[in-house]
């Protein structure tokens, strides 16, 4: 009896005790490339995207590996996007709203001014529709997304000189990511998309007047505050910024179900831990800051409602011309509604007591 027949007649009880051992395929290794928008210098994004593949590799016993490139490494930080739809590599770490170019819809994913905070928009995300709505949008473009890090709330930049009032704004040009700068236009401002490695020689050379970037932590490891001391808050274009994500589609879908399981365990594991990072390091940074002669300023009440009408016109106009941000963001605005309405009678609330006690 030969082989094929002895497994079909006889089980794989009988094999055994035939002594016939069946023919054992081992899973051939995985081995990925992820390409970061965001250079080595800001520790935490990459720091976080880093444990996103150990964490990958552990979970698989080794099977499953990431190997992780910065910035420029394997392609420019805003060709990410190209680079995974496209399969050069298969997986990128970026803010999605660098491509809004592209299509609006992608800074839903990420940070709208005026839009929901890191907590809001974790739940819109998981427990709501958000990650839902931004999967189909995605599958145009051949990839899967997993929401990976948030900054929380950021600062509103740094300024070469005071920023008294909406005047002030005119004619200013700004390195201001994702749609900050459509307000920014708005304002009278000129927006200038800028990548982390190369802000502080543009605020340094004047070819920018003022920039923003994350909040005290990176903020002081790029140094900005040596070439323009001005430091304003709050961030009013990113209540919070998270980060993602991206896989190919075909690379995601040729994994198994368990290594599926793996890629959504750490990345809402690093989406954890990259947020705490900031939550930790930000606080001793800003004073660190201020230490060394940043100077804090609010912005202005006529700046924030010019800014706040503006946004609310340009999320109007869209909704009449872009399809995809009507659908995502109208899903999106009446969580923002209610969930601010309840943060209202909790966290703000006892948020302004504490901050406003001796501790």
């Amino acid at each position: 009896m030969d082989r094929r027949s002895l497994i079909k007649h006889a089980g794989i009880a009988g094999v055994l005790t035939a002594g016939v051992a069946p023919a054992v395929h081992a899973q051939a290794a995985i081995r990925w490339r992820l390409a970061s928008s965001f250079p080595k210098s800001l520790d935490v994004l990459i720091g976080g995207t880093e444990a996103f593949a150990k964490e990958v590799s552990a979970m698989s016993g080794g099977k499953f590996t990431i190997s992780v490139h910065t910035a420029g490494e394997l392609m420019p930080a805003f060709g990410v996007v190209d680079g995974v739809q496209n399969g050069t590599v298969e997986c990128a770490h970026t803010a999605p709203y660098y491509f809004f170019g592209k299509d609006e819809a992608f800074a839903l994913d990420c940070s709208i001014p005026f839009g929901l905070d890191s907590r809001q928009l974790t739940a819109w995300m998981f427990a709501g529709n958000g990650l839902k709505l931004m999967r189909e949008f995605y599958s145009n473009y051949n990839i899967v997304n997993f929401p990976m890090g948030n900054s929380g709330a950021q600062m509103g930049g740094w300024y070469r000189k005071e920023i008294k009032s909406l005047a002030d704004m005119k004619g200013m040009k700004m390195r201001i990511g994702g749609f900050g700068g459509r307000i920014l236009e708005r304002l009278g401002g000129v927006p200038q998309n800028i990548p982390a490695g190369e802000i502080y020689q543009s605020l340094e050379k004047g070819t920018v007047d003022a920039a923003e970037w994350i909040g005290p932590h990176d903020d002081l490891k790029l140094g900005l505050y040596k070439v323009a001391p001005h430091y304003y808050y709050p961030g009013w274009w990113e209540g919070s910024t998270q980060f993602s994500l991206y896989v190919n589609q075909k690379a995601y879908d040729g994994l198994s179900a368990e290594n599926k399981a793996i890629i959504l365990a750490a990345s809402s594991r690093a989406h954890m831990s990259i947020q705490a990072d900031y939550d930790y390091k930000n606080p001793g940074a800003l004073k660190q800051l201020v230490s060394q002669g940043a100077k804090l300023h609010p912005f202005s009440n006529d700046i924030m409602k010019a800014a706040f009408k503006a946004t609310e016109d340009v999320y109007a106009e869209l909704s009449a011309k872009n399809p995809n941000w009507k659908k995502i963001y109208g899903d999106m605005k009446p969580f923002r509604a209610d969930s601010n309405l309840w943060f209202r009678f909790t966290e703000a609330k006892f948020d302004g007591f504490m901050q406003a006690q001796k501790l």
